[in-house]
């Protein structure tokens, strides 16, 4: 099926092109979740238990969109989520992504499996900028990416909190997903079937984890499963003093990535967090956890008012933030829309999502009879 930009009217559509665009292994690598890929499907239909009621004669002749995120105001209350290796999916990588953030006025993540650096991002955009960091074994390479964080001038941090261990995903396994990308007899009709996304892997700059080159025992030039280099890198004794720690050594707006319980939420408050980010890591962790939308209402009753609260995961349309924020997220986040957009375009992909989104959120609070 051909498509093109001007044909993807909804999330959905963005992800047929993408599946057009890009071999099976990197499709798969955005698109999958762990295990039964339960909690996957239940980020987003979890939208579905909540209506939006519309109240008329409002005055809705001018709508903002605008909001305040970690201390930053921002053109929309949709951001972009912190996600790895870019490159792989589009030859501009996270430089694609972060122009479109700058372009819509959105709040952008990089992440510290970026295929773009801390300072090239730091100096390319003047949009607000988030970096997301685990913490290592190698504790003094966490450390030595807060600092440069701060020479390039982001503006937050987040800590991811649910990876202390890679989750099942099965679908990884099947297709033999490396980074960089392994040529295998049993993947390389996939790679073949895609021959512009050949021309480019290999015409432009080539793929690196651009914030651990060098830096960790798994360099990037050696093809390996996140998988592995999850299981192999990331710490399993972290604890809430390692979050403190870095949040104090951070000295700004700091988010906790990975929130799913009132506990963990009470926990952030206590070490001075200045927000947290409700999320299952989209369903690539634990499955059969539940939706973030799901908590939301309980986890603002129990710190709403004392902390920031993201919302993260399984949103495809407009009206999935306006639930949320209707619940009472102060804004919510997003990852798959996005990287199906790169797959799919590029630059000019990920600007048609943020597009898509912005025109359904003025529709729909149009149609509530909302107006900011």
């Amino acid at each position: 099926m051909n498509i093109s930009l001007n044909n993807c009217h909804n999330i959905d559509d963005f992800r047929t092109m993408a599946k057009s665009r890009i071999p099976a292994p990197l499709f798969h690598y955005i698109d999958g979740g762990a295990d039964d890929e339960s909690t996957l499907r239940r980020n987003t239909s979890a939208y579905d238990e909540y209506d939006l009621i519309p109240n008329g004669l409002a005055d809705v002749a001018s709508i903002d969109l605008s909001a305040t995120i970690l201390g930053q105001k921002v053109s929309s209350p949709l951001f972009l989520a912190p996600t790895g290796m870019n490159r792989l999916f589009h030859h501009d990588g996270e430089r694609a992504t972060s122009r479109a953030a700058e372009k819509y006025g959105c709040y952008y993540s990089l992440s510290t499996l970026s295929s773009v650096s801390i300072e090239e991002i730091g100096s390319l955009t003047s949009t607000p900028k988030m970096f997301q960091i685990y913490i290592h074994k190698d504790r003094g390479l966490t450390y030595e990416l807060i600092e440069r964080c701060k020479r390039a001038k982001f503006t937050s941090l987040c800590l991811t909190i649910d990876t202390i261990v890679a989750g099942n995903r099965e679908r990884d396994l099947r297709t033999g997903m490396t980074m960089p990308p392994k040529f295998t007899p049993s993947n390389l009709l996939s790679f073949a079937m895609r021959p512009r996304w050949v021309y480019n892997y290999f015409t432009h700059k080539g793929f690196k984890l651009a914030n651990l080159e060098g830096k960790t025992e798994k360099g990037s030039k050696e093809s390996l499963s996140v998988i592995d280099y999850i299981n192999s890198q990331f710490d399993t004794n972290l604890c809430w003093e390692d979050a403190q720690k870095a949040v104090e050594a951070w000295g700004g707006p700091f988010a906790i990535k990975g929130v799913m319980s009132i506990e963990d939420a009470k926990r952030a408050v206590d070490i001075g967090a200045s927000a947290i980010m409700i999320s299952n890591h989209g369903g690539r962790q634990l499955d059969c956890s539940p939706a973030p939308f799901d908590l939301l209402s309980d986890i603002v009753d129990a710190v709403g008012g004392k902390i920031e609260i993201i919302c993260d995961g399984g949103i495809r349309r407009g009206t999935h933030v306006l639930k949320a924020l209707a619940l009472g997220a102060n804004a919510c986040s997003m990852g798959r829309p996005y990287l199906y957009g790169l797959a799919a375009a590029g630059q000019a992909g990920v600007e048609a999502v943020l597009s898509r989104f912005e025109a359904e959120l003025k529709r729909n609070m149009m149609l509530m009879g909302i107006n900011k």
